[in-house]
């Protein structure tokens, strides 16, 4: 399978999971600050990972890695993802996860129509997308279903939501044998630490301040990596041409309960000499920013029979496990641009 954004976060943790599971994988990503080799470090070596670096929105690019490799799938992970910087510069989203999609199923298609009816029939495009598309839910409005009316809040869903339209579009025109995914909030091993979880643990560790948004009641529901690749992978294997699937981890939490539990554990796993949550600080909110999210995933295991692993205890925990064994990754992800962001999106807030 061609798999691109495959440097990623979540991109990774797929490409590690297909290599296991016995599949040869074409891995496509431009590196920028979110994309790390480092991540890939075991498969080195091995022929079953060819790493390309390039952008979906080479169009030239594509086609040749497409005729070259000649793959039964296409997952795309590429995206801008951090809302946080969408808001800060939105063209870039646009420019990627608008027009690179758009590019990238007009040379998906190109090679869709040019296979033997056989190998059209095995062929899949499977579209990784967001439940920041759906808008923000009330404390008691029911979860997000594939049904749910776009409703995008940031330029970041906004972009998400028109690359979805555009996926579904050359299923129903053009005949494109298309899936999309809509996932909640991914936590887990090499997950750039920009996001909460990772940033509230490096911050632990270095006993700095854990910075929280507004009241810190914004809820979202929880999905580890490794279920979320797992559903992924059924998706593509059982999985109907056309159809949309939520995944999400039925893990409900506000943010404040998700930072609080980090610092428990790591209380417990990394003792400081006092309380770790004595550092938790609150900063001014982002603006727009959405109240809730949860996703109702009755159809995925209804039809596909796909099941959670991990509750968010169990997942988190190992987590917070793996940042703690993997010191060397951290230390390279978090120098340079990294800094110059957090001090620019989080110090320049100031605490309320």
């Amino acid at each position: 399978m061609l798999v691109t954004g495959g440097a990623g976060f979540i991109g990774s943790n797929f490409v590690l999971h297909r290599v296991a599971a016995g599949d040869r994988v074409i891995n496509l990503d431009k590196l920028t600050y979110a994309g790390n080799l480092g991540n890939l470090t075991s498969l080195k070596g091995n022929p079953a990972h060819v790493f390309v670096q390039g952008g979906i929105e080479d169009q030239a690019l594509i086609k040749t890695l497409l005729l070259l490799h000649r793959p039964d799938a296409i997952v795309n992970f590429a995206a801008e993802s951090h809302v946080d910087r969408s808001i800060a510069s939105p063209e870039e989203f646009i420019f990627t996860n608008v027009v690179g999609t758009f590019r990238l199923l007009h040379e998906s298609l190109a090679y869709f129509r040019a296979l033997p009816s056989a190998e059209q029939a095995r062929f899949r495009f499977l579209h990784v997308s967001t439940d920041e598309v759906y808008g923000s839910l009330s404390k008691t409005d029911p979860a997000f279903t594939e049904t749910t009316a776009y409703e995008p809040n940031s330029p970041y869903s906004a972009s998400k939501a028109s690359s979805d339209h555009l996926v579904r579009a050359y299923q129903h025109t053009y005949g494109l044998p298309t899936l999309t995914t809509n996932c909640s909030n991914n936590y887990g091993p090499y997950q750039f630490p920009e996001k909460l979880i990772p940033l509230v643990i490096l911050n632990a560790l270095n006993a700095k301040p854990l910075p929280i948004y507004g009241d810190g009641l914004n809820v979202r529901d929880w999905l580890y990596v490794g279920d979320h690749c797992e559903a992924i992978g059924l998706v593509l294997e059982k999985g109907i041409a056309g159809e949309t699937y939520n995944i999400g981890g039925d893990s409900e939490k506000a943010n404040i309960d998700v930072v609080t539990t980090i610092c428990s554990i790591m209380d417990e796993v990394h003792p400081s000499g006092a309380p770790h949550n004595r550092l938790i600080t609150y900063v001014k909110d982002r603006p727009g920013h959405d109240r809730r999210y949860a996703v109702d995933v009755s159809k995925i295991k209804r039809d596909l029979h796909w099941r959670q692993r991990e509750t968010f205890a169990t997942g988190i925990r190992r987590t917070i496990e793996w940042y703690l064994a993997n010191s060397a990754w951290i230390a390279e992800v978090t120098s340079g641009d990294y800094r110059k962001w957090i001090t620019a999106n989080y110090e320049s807030r100031g605490a309320k």
